[in-house]
């Protein structure tokens, strides 16, 4: 463990603006209400619509009775996860792209098995009414009803998807090819559905139902129309982001200064990030997110990005000039509810970088805030003169912990192995159950140091972390 010692490079940028109104806490709460009651919804109209007398009559209506709720609730779920990710800004700020992303990957895994379980359990109760054999009137459905042929090609992309989507899948993908893969998913949702409005019985026959779904459909297409397309269009008119500069921080190291118009009516705080794409050429169209190294100031946005992929890599030969587009911005790892007191933040490599931030525009009194900045080698550290600068100007403790991990499972370097994750904590900082606790590094090192934190004390409510993990 040692102190900074270095002279500064560059000195922290004042504000020039407050930071946007902190969300609402109960933003969550109606968010989670809404999509609960949702599924409430659509279980009383299939009711309403004689599903539960079907249900007890004769064994083909039951079964597809019980089809047409699966199909339904597989339908609201799918709809449910076109609106977690259509970037709404009030889902945004009340739970985090992080956490919004774990429950579409969730919503999108329930509603694919439900959307199984509806085609099989139709299939059988339709071949048990007509005493006809399953795999003929499978066929009979796709070939003869209106839009089955659109439902079965809307299926087989949300097969694609599903596909990619799991672990191993992912692991053998690059972040560029899984992105464009996943696009599909709009395709295929909206090629799934309208079999629903031309056959369904839950849509035909009520016009409570015709009402509920219409309102649902529109309000997925409205999110991604106006929050996918709509406000980047807008941001990306008004503010017209260009590259200033570009710095080579070191081996696989890049900063990117970006300058535009009328940057302090961007509604960023520090710590968020932006979906990233810069006009230099072939590749252009696939967006990457990056967090701002600095506080968000007039005139100037900056970037730190470490080459882990052709996205990432190609940054080093932007020249000045070029166009940026963004999406954004994205993320909790805020100080919108700070209140003041004892801060406490630990970051992995390059997951210092928003941190670093979040020091320049938290409000925090001297010596209330400390920085545990773990790398694997002095080589590694990045803006060691603006945190010394933060250290002397706004008596920030600063902390570095190299060297390699000690143990898989750990946050902490092979030196400190003979501690435990929450003593090493305890000992580093002795107050951090009453600090608000930030967080930002590699998933695995992020989940030991959380886990740390709460051992040691910290509310789960004051630990902030954001996930870039896909």
């Amino acid at each position: 463990m040692t102190t900074t010692a270095a002279e500064p490079r560059a000195a922290a940028p004042a504000r020039s603006r407050p930071a946007p109104p902190a969300a609402p806490r109960w933003w969550a709460d109606a968010a989670g209400v809404a999509a609960g009651a949702s599924l409430l919804v659509v279980t009383a109209l299939w009711v309403g619509n004689r599903g539960l007398q079907d249900l007890g009559g004769a064994w083909p209506d039951g079964v597809s009775s019980l089809g047409r709720l699966t199909g339904l609730l597989a339908s609201d779920l799918l709809l449910l996860q076109v609106l977690l990710m259509a970037r709404v800004p009030l889902v945004e700020r009340a739970f985090g792209q992080d956490r919004l992303a774990r429950w579409h990957r969730w919503t999108g895994f329930t509603s694919f098995h439900l959307m199984l379980a509806h085609v099989v359990l139709i299939t059988v109760g339709y071949a048990g009414a007509a005493h006809a054999n399953v795999v003929g009137e499978l066929w009979d459905l796709v070939v003869d009803y209106p839009g089955m042929l659109l439902a079965a090609a809307g299926t087989l992309l949300l097969v694609l998807v599903v596909a990619t989507s799991m672990r191993a899948a992912r692991r053998r993908l690059r972040y560029e090819s899984w992105h464009l893969l996943h696009l599909y998913a709009y395709l295929g949702a909206g090629l799934a559905l309208p079999h629903q409005i031309w056959t369904g019985t839950d849509f035909i026959g009520s016009a409570w139902s015709r009402a509920y779904w219409w309102t649902l459909y529109a309000a997925a297409a409205g999110a991604v129309v106006v929050y996918r397309i709509g406000l980047p269009a807008w941001r990306n008119w008004r503010h017209r982001l260009v590259v200033d500069r570009v710095v080579r921080e070191g081996p696989g190291l890049t900063t990117v200064y970006l300058r535009g118009r009328d940057l302090e009516r961007l509604p960023v705080r520090a710590g968020q990030f932006f979906q990233w794409r810069f006009l230099d050429g072939p590749g252009w169209s696939r967006a990457h997110p990056y967090s701002l190294s600095a506080t968000p100031h007039t005139g100037v946005l900056r970037i730190t990005v470490k080459d882990l992929g052709d996205g990432s890599a190609r940054l080093a030969g932007l020249r000045p000039g070029t166009r940026a587009l963004i999406e954004g911005p994205y993320g909790r790892l805020t100080g919108e509810h700070y209140t003041g007191g004892q801060v406490v933040m630990l970051g992995c490599g390059i997951g210092v970088t928003p941190l670093l931030a979040l020091l320049g525009e938290l409000p925090y009194a001297p010596g209330r805030a400390t920085l545990v900045y773990r790398a694997r080698s002095e080589a590694d550290l990045v803006f060691r003169s603006e945190l010394d600068w933060l250290a002397r100007h706004r008596g920030v403790r600063v902390v570095y912990l190299l060297g390699p991990r000690a143990r898989a499972e750990s946050w902490l370097p092979a030196p400190a192995a003979g501690l435990t994750d929450a003593e090493a904590l305890y000992r580093l900082v002795p107050h951090i159950a009453a600090a608000d606790v930030y967080l930002c590094g590699p998933d695995a090192w992020t989940a030991a140091a959380r886990a740390a934190a709460r051992e040691a004390g910290t509310a789960p409510g004051r630990i902030h972390t954001e996930q870039f993990a896909w």
